[in-house]
């Protein structure tokens, strides 16, 4: 029977990799909806449209956060799962390589 380390192992792997595209995509998100909003206030955009933009803005700021709460907790999850005696598996392998790809950004 296999190792239940290995288990959890796959499951904080996928569990890092979700939480790093959240991040990833709610910064974008930030970056874009920025760029956005001074669009509209060059075109003369109606204040009320700016207004409601912003607002969308304030709720991907909100996110970034906890983001990054949730990135570094999967990061501190997966890497106490990994013991020495596992390195010969796959998916210690990926978890390796995930922790590689995934870093907390600093924002």
């Amino acid at each position: 029977m296999a190792d239940p380390r290995l288990r959890k192992i796959k499951i904080q792997t996928g569990v890092l990799k979700r939480a790093g595209k959240d991040c990833e995509m709610n910064i974008k998100e930030k970056s874009s909806q920025e760029a956005y909003i001074e669009k509209c206030r060059t075109i003369g955009k109606d204040e009320y449209d700016i207004k409601k933009q912003v607002e969308v803005l304030d709720e991907v700021l909100m996110m970034i956060p906890r983001d990054i709460a949730a990135l570094k907790t999967a990061r501190e999850n997966l890497e106490k799962l990994l013991d020495d005696d596992l390195k010969e598996t796959e998916e210690y392998q990926n978890a390796k390589t995930m922790l590689n790809d995934v870093q907390v950004p600093d924002v």
